[in-house]
């Protein structure tokens, strides 16, 4: 889905609130996944309603939003996801990186899909190109993964003697591999030693 199809719909729904809006049971409802808790959550929820109300919106009455959480347990997002598009929603925010944005993807083609990353989603196979995101995805991308050689570069600036680094990574994450991939590229062009580890091993 384009970006400017997305920004459409949603001027769509701020334009001219009509008085059957006003029942929360006709209004546009958004379908908020997400692979983290409620609680360690709040301050995008806070953001992202924030947000809403800045596009000329009343929350929970000119659009409703429908949060489900997995608490961590990615086995759960298909579920979850499913049970949105049942509902059913209008948009499908994908929040928690990856899996999340996976999740939602797999349970439709058609409902437009909103999410927030740290990879390349082209690479993901979350979106066609990045120029190009065709389908029902749209995004935005931080490729934190690219910050990696930096990262070093700085840890290396701050302990000059230092000659071997440890990488934590989440077996449960389908972007650890493209995390893992970047880090050893980057001691390689610095000339560390790099011993990655799994979370829970």
């Amino acid at each position: 889905m384009k970006r400017r199809s997305f920004l459409a719909m949603l001027g769509g729904i701020a334009a001219g609130p009509s008085a059957a809006w006003a029942q929360r049971t006709t209004a546009p409802v958004i379908g908020f996944l997400s692979s983290g808790s409620q609680n360690a959550f709040a301050p995008f929820v806070a953001a992202f309603r924030s947000g809403l109300v800045a596009q000329g919106l009343r929350y929970d009455r000119d659009v409703v939003v429908e949060y489900r959480w997995s608490d961590g347990r990615y086995e759960n997002l298909r579920a979850l996801a499913d049970d949105l598009v049942r509902r059913p929603v209008a948009l499908i925010v994908a929040s928690g990186g990856v899996v999340s944005a996976r999740a939602a993807l797999q349970a439709t083609k058609t409902i437009p899909i909103v999410f927030v990353v740290g990879f390349d989603p082209a690479k993901l196979g979350l979106v066609s190109s990045m120029a190009r995101p065709t389908g029902n995805a749209t995004g935005v991308s931080m490729l934190t993964t690219e910050l990696a050689s930096k990262r070093l570069e700085v840890l290396r600036d701050l302990l000059p003697h230092l000659a071997k680094v440890g990488l934590l990574t989440n077996p449960g994450s389908i972007a650890s591999p493209a995390e893992i991939e970047m880090t050893e590229w980057a001691t390689q062009q610095l000339g560390l030693q790099l011993s990655t580890f799994e979370a829970g091993a």
